[in-house]
């Protein structure tokens, strides 16, 4: 009896993730059927996998150029729908989300509320709302299966297991400035930022990952996934990103996923689930190659966008959609050069000085702090300016 093939609809398809995800489909062509691709704005990249994949559904942001965009796309079959829409539709099967930022989030509200499964690589989403995402996903008996390795590999240690973890151990690489002093931390260039020594990533994650904001999110990720207090769920850092995370239980026992840093591995996971497949394609570990696992603790006082966001997990309600939002309009801020690298974090830590929170949100007032909070944190740079 041959094995029903899964239709995808890939959101953000043309980023980092995306193209992976459009990677494993490549080599797997029997496993998957592509019908929705969007893209945030890159047209020609999108063309080229239209080209590809065939999708019947499609969205782009809006161009120029929109409308004759739209009929050309139309001429070889595909239906432009909005992004959510397309997080929602019928014939979907496995909606992967990796559009980045606070844009996922009405796409990853509306798949929960349809009673998808999620591939979720949009962090932000869980950060933000994982208060009102993850009892939606129960009522409608959606999964949302993490892409993130260090979740995937939580998510496989904790496989089979009937008692809860004791804890859960994050694992992050440390970023290119693991080993900088507070002096150096100063003059930290854009392009030195955007040299990850492990994985290669979209520009705001990877700054994420140097900030060490990207594992503060990625705590507040996992209280929401596994259902784990923020208290429980620990941060070490291993350089070598061969071990994607850990979990302890009562006894002491420690499980670990190993594999490596390669996001294609726990994306196929995702996409395969239950199913574990061979793929001539993926590296697999040469021991010889890491004689030695280094582990450490993070310094918080290099890196205080890990503090600031442990604690908005901690605080709860809108505290951490205000963080995400604070944050996107820093890490922009960098990027375009109007800002120096420690001052993300210093932006970050001033505007969320300046938050009122609510406790107990609506998707509208998440969606309130957020916006607010990039509005502080620009206000906050043009008087530094």
């Amino acid at each position: 009896m041959s094995k029903k093939i899964k239709r995808i609809a890939v959101l953000g398809s043309t980023g980092s993730i995306g193209r992976q995800t459009l990677d494993i489909v490549r080599s797997l062509p029997d496993q998957f059927n592509v019908v929705g691709l969007a893209t945030g704005g890159n047209l020609d990249r999108l063309t080229e996998q239209v080209a590809e994949f065939n999708p019947d559904f499609i969205n782009f942001a809006p161009t120029g150029n929109n409308g004759n965009t739209q009929g050309s796309f139309k001429k070889i079959g595909c239906e432009f729908v909005p992004l959510e829409d397309m997080a929602a539709l019928p014939g979907v099967d496995i909606v992967v989300i990796a559009v980045s930022g606070a844009a996922g989030l009405a796409a990853t509200v509306k798949a929960a509320k349809a009673g998808k499964t999620i591939a979720l690589a949009n962090k932000e989403s869980l950060v933000s709302a994982g208060a009102i995402i993850t009892p939606l996903a129960r009522k409608s008996f959606a999964k949302i299966l993490p892409v993130d390795s260090e979740h995937s590999a939580i998510w496989q240690c904790l496989a089979g297991e009937k008692t809860p973890p004791r804890r859960i151990i994050l694992t992050a690489s440390g970023g290119p400035f693991r080993g900088y002093t507070a002096a150096q931390m100063e003059g930290i260039t854009l392009e030195q930022a955007l040299a990850h020594p492990s994985w290669r990533m979209g520009k705001k994650v990877t700054i994420d990952s140097a900030t060490l904001m990207n594992k503060g999110l990625e705590v507040i990720e996992a209280r929401w996934l596994f259902n784990m207090p923020v208290e429980d769920v620990n941060i070490i850092v291993h350089p070598q990103s061969i071990v994607h995370s850990m979990v302890e239980f009562i006894d002491g026992s420690v499980k670990a996923q190993l594999g490596m840093p390669d996001m294609r591995l726990p994306i196929q996971y995702a996409l395969t689930y239950p199913d574990r497949v061979e793929n001539p394609y993926l590296p697999h570990i040469s021991w010889e190659t890491f004689p030695n696992l280094v582990f450490e603790q993070p310094d918080m006082a290099r890196f205080p966008c890990l503090r600031l966001a442990i604690e908005a997990g901690k605080n709860g309600g809108t505290y951490p959609a205000f963080l995400c939002g604070a944050d996107e309009a820093a890490v922009e801020l960098f990027l375009n050069g109007r800002i120096g690298f420690t001052d993300i974090a210093r932006l970050v830590e001033q505007a969320l000085d300046k938050h009122e929170n609510n406790s107990r949100p609506a998707l509208e007032d998440i969606i309130d702090a957020d916006k607010w909070a990039r509005e502080t944190v620009l206000n906050l740079a043009e008087r530094k300016n």
